[in-house]
C-alpha cells in the first residue's frame, strides 16, 4: 500500500499457516476441531468453499446473515479480527490527508487484501457489508451511517452498545442495529461532540452537541448512564421544511398558514410552545421563512440547530464549562450581548431559564418579531412558565408587574403538539389580548377540532377559526398593508 505502516509484503504473504486461526473463528464448530486442508481455499465471493460435512447442520449455521440490521455473532468476531488487523497495517495520520472517497477506496483494498490473505470464507453479500462497516467505522459514524442516512427517521435513541431505537412517522420501534462494544460506541460520542469543540467523557459525563447539519445530540456517558453510553441525535431533514410542507401533512390548513405568513410578515412577537418532539423547532424554522432578506437576524440557541434562509443572520451559541469549571457562556449572556449587536430580531432556540426576562425586555425596546421556543402543554401554561423561569431567575419584581411585562411584550403563542397517533399538529394560533385584574386575558383565533379518527387509526380533525374578525394584531397588519389578505385568511376560517 501507498501509504502502510508496512507494504503488503510485510503482512504475511503464505496463506497456509495463517489460515488456520482465523478460519477456525468463522467456520462451523463441529469443523473447527478438524484440521484444515490445503484444498479449499477461500475464492472471493464464492458463497461456500468447504466441503460439506458429513453433518447437514455446520451447513445451516452461516444462514441468519443476511440483512444490514441483522448479523450472526460469527460475523462481529470476524469483523473484529479483520478491524485490528486493518488497524495494525495503516497510518492513520496519513490516511487522514486524503480525501472520503479516496480514503474509502484505500481502506476498501486493504481489507479485500486481509481477507484474501487471511483466508476469510465470506460471500459477496456478506464482504461487501463488511467493507461498508469497517469504511463507516474509520471515517464515519459506525453503524449509525445507515440510520443518519435516511430522511424518514426523526429521532436516533442508542441506549449502551446492544439497543438502538428510532422513531419514524411519530411511532418508536426498535432496530437491530449494535455496536462493536461500548468502547466504540464511546468512542464515537466523542468524534461527534470534538467537531464543534465540546468534550465528553467521566469528568464531563453530560454533552449536548449537534451534527454538522445541525441535527441535535445529547450524550451522556457513565458512570451517569449504568448501561453505557447513552446518544440521543434529533435528525432534521436534508431538505428544509416551508410552511407549505406543513399544510401538506395536514399540520395547518391553508388559511391557518396565511395567518401564520401574516404574523410572520408583520412583524408579531411570537412564543411557540408545544412538549417534547411537537415540532416547535421546525416551525419556527417555517416562520422565520417569511423574515424580509433585508433585516438582520441574530439566534442564539444551546447547540446551533435553527436552519434560517435568511442572508444577513449572526447565529451564537452557548459554551459549557471547560475541565477547571471556567467559560461557562451561558443563554442569559448570548441574549444580553445581542441587544449590542443592533438585531432587528433576536431568535431564541429554547427558552428555559432566566434568559426569558431578557428577551421579553428585546421585544419590549424596538425588537419587533422576535421569536422563541419553549416547553408547555397549552398557550395558557406557556405564558406560566415565562412568569416562572422570570421568578427563579432571582427577580424580586411583583407577579403583576411581570405579567404586564409578558402582555406589553407576547403578541402571539402558537401551541403544536404531537397526537396519539404520532402525527404533528398545530392546535391554536392564540394572541396576547391584556391583563384584567392579575390574570392574562387570551383569545383564540385558530383552533385545531379533533372529530375522531378513521379505519386506520389515524386522527381526523379541523383547523376551525373561533369568529374573531378583529384580532390585536389587525393595526399592524395594516402598517405593513396586509389587513387584506388578514381579512381573507379570517373569512376563510370561519367558513
Amino acid at each position: 500500500m501507498a501509504f502502510g505502516k508496512r507494504s503488503p509484503s510485510a503482512v504475511p504473504a503464505a496463506p497456509a499457516p495463517a489460515a488456520a486461526p482465523v478460519a477456525a473463528q468463522v467456520q462451523p464448530r463441529s469443523e473447527a476441531k478438524r484440521p484444515p486442508t490445503p484444498e479449499p481455499v477461500a475464492v472471493k465471493g464464492a458463497p461456500k468453499p468447504m466441503e460439506p460435512p458429513p453433518k447437514p447442520k455446520p451447513e445451516k449455521k452461516p444462514e441468519p446473515v443476511r440483512q444490514i440490521t441483522q448479523q450472526s455473532e460469527q460475523y462481529y468476531q470476524t469483523k473484529t479480527t479483520i478491524f485490528n488487523a486493518l488497524i495494525d497495517t495503516i497510518d492513520l495520520s496519513q490516511l487522514a490527508q486524503l480525501d472520503a472517497e479516496s480514503a474509502r477506496d484505500e481502506i476498501r483494498d486493504i481489507v479485500v487484501e486481509i481477507i484474501s490473505i487471511k483466508n476469510v470464507v465470506m460471500s459477496i453479500s456478506e464482504q461487501e457489508q463488511l467493507l461498508d462497516d469497517i469504511c463507516n467505522d474509520v471515517l464515519g459514524y459506525g453503524p449509525l451511517e445507515p440510520l443518519l442516512a435516511r430522511d424518514d427517521i426523526a429521532d436516533i435513541m442508542v441506549n449502551g452498545a446492544d439497543t438502538t431505537y428510532i422513531e419514524v412517522n411519530g411511532k418508536i420501534e426498535r432496530t437491530n442495529i449494535r455496536f462493536r462494544d461500548n468502547a466504540q460506541l464511546m468512542n464515537i460520542c466523542q468524534r461527534i461532540v470534538s467537531q464543534v469543540g465540546r468534550r465528553v467523557d467521566e469528568s464531563s459525563p453530560i454533552c449536548d452537541a449537534r451534527l454538522l447539519d445541525g441535527s441535535r445530540v445529547n450524550v451522556i456517558a457513565p458512570p451517569l448512564a449504568i448501561d453505557g453510553p447513552t446518544l440521543t441525535i434529533r435528525k432534521f431533514k436534508k431538505d428544509k421544511l416551508k410552511l407549505q410542507d406543513l399544510v401538506n401533512f395536514g399540520s395547518i390548513s391553508e388559511p391557518g398558514a396565511e395567518l401564520l405568513r401574516i404574523i410572520g410578515r408583520s412583524r408579531c412577537n411570537v412564543l411557540i410552545s408545544g412538549g417534547t418532539g411537537s415540532g416547535k423547532t421546525t416551525l419556527l424554522n417555517c416562520l422565520t421563512g417569511f423574515i424580509d432578506p433585508g433585516e438582520r437576524v441574530i439566534t442564539c440557541e444551546d447547540s446551533a440547530e435553527l436552519q434560517l434562509q435568511q442572508p444577513h443572520v449572526v447565529r451564537l451559541e452557548t459554551r459549557p464549562p471547560n475541565i477547571e469549571g471556567s467559560g461557562e457562556v451561558t443563554m442569559r449572556e448570548l441574549v444580553k450581548n445581542c441587544l449590542r449587536m443592533r438585531p432587528e430580531r433576536i431568535i431564541v432556540g429554547e427558552v428555559r431559564g432566566p434568559e426569558a426576562f431578557d428577551l421579553l425586555q428585546a421585544m419590549n425596546t424596538g425588537h419587533d418579531g422576535s421569536m422563541g421556543t419553549l416547553h408547555a402543554n397549552s398557550p395558557r401554561e406557556a405564558l406560566s412558565r415565562v412568569e416562572s423561569m422570570i421568578t427563579m431567575g432571582g427577580f424580586a419584581l411583583p407577579a403583576k408587574t411581570i405579567r404586564e411585562m409578558i402582555v406589553g411584550s407576547i403578541d402571539v403563542v402558537v401551541q403544536a403538539s404531537r397526537l396519539r397517533d404520532g402525527s404533528r399538529r398545530i392546535m391554536n394560533v392564540t394572541e396576547v389580548l391584556g391583563l384584567e385584574g392579575d390574570t392574562i386575558v387570551l383569545q383564540d383565533v385558530l383552533k385545531y377540532e379533533i372529530e375522531g379518527e378513521d379505519a386506520n387509526g389515524k386522527v381526523v380533525g379541523t383547523h376551525r377559526g373561533t369568529g374573531v374578525g378583529r384580532p390585536r394584531f389587525w393595526d399592524r397588519a395594516s402598517y405593513y398593508s396586509m389587513e387584506r389578505e388578514l381579512a381573507a385568511a379570517l373569512d376563510a376560517l370561519g367558513a
